[in-house]
């Protein structure tokens, strides 16, 4: 353009560097940590017996590292990168940048030191304490603002695509981190869940279900419209079809959170909005699917010889199948055999492994020459790294469906006589053994894979040299009057404020709806008179119970079907959650449940099944805990977390925090004197009498019905 000056200005590529390197370990770490869990999984032995590497304690350190950390640090690196090119002009901020990367590295590294130790919340994908989370808010903010800061400051008139992601990312993960974790501190480790039971299940879920929709999936659909195009050196196929895929994606997800929570105790309106939306949802997921494989037309033979290209049209391929996978097991039918299967870990893996590591992968492979200024060092060893991680996938997964319909057809098998085919929950567990061994090495193989492209860009940037800053020019932004006739869509795409409170309010809509009525209408939890507040003994052995990591194996949630009610005892209401915080209804049984164990077993069997499961089950998968019956409990905290509890709306009596200990020492002596009975000598303060006494507590609040196998 005539007469117009160009402004001089540099991309900063040290940041993308760091958040790329950070990637790489973090990804080999939360991998490597994964393949030992699905070894635990058939080899018990493989807990080490201590505490902090058990199953239940490094479970959580696996997503944690996979999610927050490998995936986490590679949407960083991918909008550090896009989005100062996508906007012609630097990131606004080169300190919030640093910022954003150095505390988001503590935050992982504080989650790698809590959780061996027992400090969570037990909410699936929202572990971390609460001094934790309020970091996490605080680099997450540092994030938005530098990117609405480079919005403001861009010389290019419309946003792309890609950026509506990332924008929506950044709204929606704060106001879900925000409203899942609020919680009441005890002290400076330990606090209690704001919500109780069902309502509690309900923001989890909400949370938990959207973190996957908006930290595993927009970004990376932000991601795919831009590298795709640029690997395929291809426009994006449909303008059009991206904006129904984006508005509709956004307001449509927010909604599918109580599909995790079928046949529970959550009322049935809110399961039924969970149902309708989630099957909605394949629309615009698999347009988006769509847009990103019609960008290949007349690239398709590139596909043959760039591995760049091969990770992605897998990774667009894998978020298509888990995309139709998700809706499915929505449906209540298909739920009712999936649920607490293999199934659900079958499908998040397809996810996590298909789409969000291959093209994570396909991005480092993709950045790497580019910003070192040479080419990738091995174009074969890429090509044998996307073979080891297909191939990885299909072992990690395929026996997985194969365990999870094993498993749930022998859950409800019934013999001739009308009894229970399998009434002993282990001969379950041990029939699919082999399968997770072949997962194990699934595992393995994708780890092995990620460990060659570790080499492979080593040996890149060792061969090219960094450029630091990347020098580019464009005309500044002149302020834009509106067009006549210009296309509305066109019009928001200048506005970048307004853009974002659109899309905020797109995804307030259905949190509300969902939300508010369950926390505010008292009819949706129907109270049960005879269900009372935990004792001071079974509140610490139920913390004790979560900081174990029980919840990952075992459920505490029977549904209403007559193959659970035979099994466990009566089905689970919603009234008899009001005093759990945070509840505790799982989403896998490894394990049986347990929400009418109260009772059924007496305390010496829960001694020795604690010291060394296989002496009460034999062939037992789960891990011993002999420290239990020697490790004295601290319970100096009590009192703190009874007058917490009081606030959050428990009701023990006005003072009781100054008896408590008095109360939990008569409950431990009881305890004692019954193991003494059969045999077994305790200290009353050991922390095996806690988690008996809340073991022997669960369910026994409303007169149950005798399961059929005592």
């Amino acid at each position: 353009m005539s007469g117009t000056t160009l402004e001089q200005f540099n991309y900063d590529n040290k940041i993308v560097k760091y958040f790329g390197v950070a990637t790489l370990a973090w990804g080999l770490v939360g991998m490597l940590v994964g393949v030992i869990a699905a070894t635990q999984l058939f080899l018990p032995e493989a807990n080490l017996g201590n505490p902090y590497t058990t199953f239940g304690r490094i479970r959580p350190l696996h997503t944690n590292a996979v999610i927050f950390a490998f995936v986490g640090n590679a949407i960083f690196a991918g909008i550090y990168y896009s989005m100062p090119r996508l906007l012609k002009a630097p990131m606004w901020s080169k300190a919030l940048s640093w910022i954003n990367f150095w505390g988001w590295q503590l935050i992982i590294l504080l989650a790698a030191i809590t959780l061996p130790l027992g400090i969570t919340t037990s909410k699936e994908y929202a572990e971390l304490e609460w001094p934790i989370d309020i970091l996490i808010a605080l680099v997450w903010v540092a994030f938005g603002a530098n990117m609405i800061g480079t919005l403001i400051k861009r010389r290019e008139k419309h946003m792309y695509v890609a950026i509506w992601f990332y924008l929506a990312s950044f709204v929606t993960v704060a106001v879900l981190h925000i409203f899942n974790s609020l919680a009441l501190p005890v002290s400076f480790l330990k606090s209690y869940s704001a919500y109780a039971g069902v309502q509690d299940a309900l923001v989890q879920w909400w949370y938990g279900h959207n973190a996957v929709a908006f930290f595993l999936t927009t970004p990376f659909l932000g991601l795919m419209y831009y590298y795709l195009p640029k690997a395929a050196n291809r426009p994006v196929y449909s303008y059009k079809l991206s904006i129904i895929h984006f508005w509709s994606l956004i307001f449509l997800y927010i909604w599918a959170g109580p599909h995790h929570l079928l046949y529970t105790a959550l009322p049935e309106w809110a399961q039924v909005l969970g149902v309708v939306f989630s099957v909605m949802l394949i629309a615009p997921s698999w347009g988006g699917m769509v847009n990103g494989l019609l960008t290949l037309r007349g690239a398709w033979d590139k596909v043959r010889v760039d591995p760049v290209l091969k990770f992605m049209v897998v990774a667009v391929t894998a978020y298509g199948m888990a995309t139709f996978e998700g809706p499915m097991l929505s449906l209540k039918n298909v739920n009712a055999i999936a649920h607490y299967t293999d199934w659900i870990v079958a499908h998040v893996h397809i996810g996590g492994l298909g789409w969000n590591g291959f093209f994570t992968f396909a991005m480092l492979y993709w950045l790497w020459p580019r910003m070192w200024k040479t080419n990738l060092y091995s174009t074969k060893l890429a090509t044998t790294h996307f073979w080891m991680g297909t191939l990885g996938i299909i072992f990690y997964a395929l026996p997985m469906y194969v365990a999870a319909l094993t498993q749930s057809l022998m859950w409800k098998e019934f013999s001739e006589a009308g009894r229970l085919a399998y009434p002993n929950f282990l001969e379950t567990v041990i029939q699919i053994v082999p399968m997770y061994m072949l997962r194990a090495f699934g595992g393995l193989l994708y780890l092995s894979g990620a460990i060659l492209m570790v080499y492979n860009l080593v040996k890149t940037a060792k061969q090219g040299s960094f450029q630091a800053e990347e020098a580019d020019e464009a005309a500044a932004l002149v302020p834009h009057k509106e067009e006549k006739g210009e296309f509305w869509h066109r019009a928001w795409e200048r506005k970048p404020v307004f853009f974002t409170i659109m899309a905020t309010v797109a995804i307030l809509i259905g949190g509300a709806i969902e939300i508010i009525p369950t926390i505010l209408v008292k009819s949706n939890v129907p109270t049960i008179s005879s269900v009372q507040p935990y004792t001071p003994l079974e509140l610490q052995g139920r913390d004790l119970y979560i900081s174990h990591g029980c919840v990952g194996c075992h459920s505490q949630m029977i549904r209403p079907f007559r193959s659970e009610t035979e099994r466990y005892g009566e089905y689970s209401k919603a009234g008899e959650f009001v005093y759990d915080r945070p509840f505790l209804w799982g989403s896998k049984r490894t394990g049986p449940d347990l929400h009418r164990v109260g009772g059924k077993y007496p305390d010496s069997w829960h001694y020795h099944h604690m010291v060394d499961p296989r002496s009460m089950s034999p062939g037992s998968l789960m891990p011993p805990y002999p420290w239990m019956a020697t490790n004295i409990m601290d319970h100096s905290d009590l009192p703190a977390k009874i007058r917490t509890l009081q606030k959050l709306g428990v009701p023990y009596p006005e003072g009781y925090d100054e008896q408590a200990n008095g109360d939990l020492m008569v409950q431990a002596e009881q305890i004692v004197a019954n193991l003494k009975s059969s045999g077994v000598e305790v200290m009353p303060e050991s922390e095996i009498v806690a988690l008996i006494a809340y073991l022997q507590r669960l369910g026994t609040d409303i007169k149950k019905t005798t399961a059929s196998n005592p």
